[in-house]
């Protein structure tokens, strides 16, 4: 039985946390460009205070309208049990990144990413404080 052709790279992102979303499709096309054939690329960011998932990245809805959401769904400003155990300020962003996900799976085809066009990959950092994120891509 033959193993799969299984390939691995490391995307590392500063971001400044609160909300901020970041736009991977820049990062991924040198990676994609490289495909060939038919596959998917995995993708898993590492940390609990991060999510990945795919967004159409244009301001109102990446700089307002998804952080509004996040904060009805869940609010940055009641008192978490993680911060009563921890003494820190960001239970809200475990929540936060658990409800989205950290990891997302994208199929590609000839060295292109087969998203939609107003679909890009994004990064989004919950926790309340910057940070450097690393995002693991498996190509299968």
């Amino acid at each position: 039985m033959s193993r799969p052709n299984t390939r691995r790279f490391v995307l590392e992102v500063s971001t400044e946390g609160n909300n901020e979303l970041v736009n991977l499709a820049p990062h991924l096309a040198k990676h994609a460009a490289a495909l060939e054939g038919d596959g998917v690329l995995h993708l898993f960011v590492v940390g609990s205070t991060a999510a990945l998932t795919t967004i159409e990245y244009e301001p109102g809805l990446v700089k307002h309208d998804l952080a509004e959401a996040m904060q009805r769904l869940v609010p940055d400003d009641v008192e978490y049990r993680h911060e009563l155990t921890w003494h820190d300020d960001n239970g809200h962003s475990h929540l936060r990144a658990a409800l989205i996900g950290p990891s997302l799976t994208i199929p590609f085809s000839k060295g292109r990413l087969l998203t939609g066009e107003y679909q890009q990959p994004v990064l989004i950092d919950f926790d309340t404080r910057p940070r450097r994120r690393q995002v693991i891509g498996t190509v299968l």
